[in-house]
């Protein structure tokens, strides 16, 4: 794994933050985003999350400075996103990233690293070590005209991290990447939390977000929807598979009256709880009736079910309801 460049890292608790920050367009016609505040913390994984046109990529830009807002701020380690010095500790994978063609996997990387700043002598250390860590070591002299979709990938994750940042952001890192690829990226992802940095990760790719991210944001017409760890978004309206003994018809309707949302089958049960004081209570009943039970299964939802109910539950309030529960 490539080695730390040696700069001192401050024990920083939050590494960005935005309070109310919104950037219109047309006049402000169009509020690509309206009053976003987030928060991610020092070596966290954070994925941001939404459809098409929700603001994301507006979003990033701000945190880049490469648009400024409209209202609102953004910090970057607690300084103004402005800060021409953040630079040095900030790592970005563009999506849909071009270089030249006619250049070479090695050539890029040096002058990327030129570009930010590095060194010759630590860019002849990191650059090997880079695409080693990519798995490009093997095409560092090929001309990148021939490398495949999941190639640049692996190309640009290495250019972003030639200057060794504190904060990464990446633009959907694992697009066009093969199964075995990315879980290579992951696995560089996770290496890289444990050495202390950020990793904000902006991305389509529900199932990858969940296997990697620590944190999530969703995102829906420029609003941030529902924030907050994948464990406590996953849990909500968590249902259950209780296995019980043989239940008698009178005790099936009474779990009916008692418990709605519920399913008997073959004495198995499934049920919809909204907190663990209601399973409490299903267990109580069991108990009270002389049921015995044989398992308690939970069943979360995955990130693409949350994700979904999210968006659909936007306008009504009824997913924020349920999330506030599920985060405070």
């Amino acid at each position: 794994m490539a080695k730390s460049n040696g700069r001192s890292r401050r024990p920083e608790l939050t590494i960005i933050q935005t309070e109310n920050l919104s950037k219109h367009f047309n006049r402000g016609k169009l509020r690509a985003l309206d009053g976003v505040s987030l928060q991610v913390g020092a070596a966290r994984v954070f994925g941001l999350l939404g459809p098409n046109g929700a603001g994301k990529t507006t979003l990033v830009k701000l945190l880049l400075a490469i648009l400024h807002q409209t209202s609102g701020t953004a910090t970057l380690f607690g300084k103004p996103v402005s800060d021409y010095e953040l630079r040095r500790r900030i790592g970005y994978l563009p999506e849909n990233h071009r270089y030249p063609d006619f250049l070479k996997g090695g050539a890029v990387m040096d002058y990327f690293g030129r570009f930010a700043g590095v060194p010759k002598e630590q860019r002849q250390q990191r650059i090997p070590e880079l695409l080693k860590l990519v798995g490009m070591e093997k095409w560092a002299a090929t001309k990148i005209r021939k490398y495949s979709k999941g190639m640049m990938q692996r190309l640009g994750l290495a250019v972003a991290m030639i200057n060794d940042p504190d904060l990464l952001l990446l633009d959907e890192p694992t697009d066009g990447v093969d199964p075995i690829g990315r879980k290579e990226i992951r696995d560089i992802i996770l290496h890289l939390k444990q050495q202390g940095k950020t990793i904000f990760i902006n991305s389509h790719l529900l199932s990858e977000v969940e296997m990697v991210c620590d944190e999530v944001a969703i995102m829906n017409k420029g609003k941030i929807v529902v924030q907050g760890p994948v464990a406590q978004l996953t849990s909500i309206g968590l249902s259950y598979r209780i296995e019980t003994s043989a239940l008698a018809e009178s005790a099936k309707a009474k779990l009916s009256e008692k418990f709605a949302r519920l399913d008997l089958q073959n004495g198995h049960l499934e049920v919809t709880v909204q907190d663990h004081a209601e399973l409490n209570r299903l267990i109580d009943h069991f108990r009270e009736s002389q049921t015995e039970i044989h398992a308690i299964v939970p069943q979360r939802r995955t990130l693409e079910e949350s994700f979904f109910a999210a968006i659909k539950g936007a306008t009504s309030g009824d997913f924020n309801e349920m999330t506030k529960s599920a985060v405070e």
